[in-house]
């Protein structure tokens, strides 16, 4: 089987994933996903595609992570993840998008207005 290449966004988060046939590695920058993701949940939110079609240890998953948080960086994954699943096997597809795997979430941080502290705070406002 050949490398299977997939994308994965998440707020300022991007996952460039490599899947290939392996024992269900995955390394995350040249570190493994234990050490780059130490809280049990959000490995669990990196597997959750993996685990719902029962294929965890069939895949070995070479990752380029980039820019965002911890939680957008793991959702991330979780998408470009799917997505690749979805290339190898398209019956797959229902499965994973009943699940919400497969939904980009287009939620960004809005950007700040000039004048103004942040995106809609405004500063207090004196009469006098």
């Amino acid at each position: 089987m050949e490398v299977i290449n997939a994308i994965g966004r998440r707020k300022a988060a991007v996952a460039r994933i490599y899947l290939s046939e392996g024992k269900g590695k995955i390394t995350i920058n040249k570190r493994e996903l234990e050490n780059y993701f130490p809280a049990a949940t959000l490995q669990y939110v990196v597997k959750q595609p993996l685990d719902l079609l029962g294929v965890a240890g069939n895949y070995d998953i070479k990752v380029n992570l980039d820019g965002g948080g911890v939680k957008g960086q793991a959702e991330a994954l979780r998408l470009a993840i799917a997505r690749a699943l979805v290339k190898i096997n398209a019956d797959s597809k229902p499965a994973l998008r009943a699940k919400g795997f497969l939904t980009r979430d287009p939620r960004v941080v809005e950007r700040k207005k000039p004048g103004r502290p942040k995106a809609r705070k405004r500063f207090q406002f004196s009469k006098r």
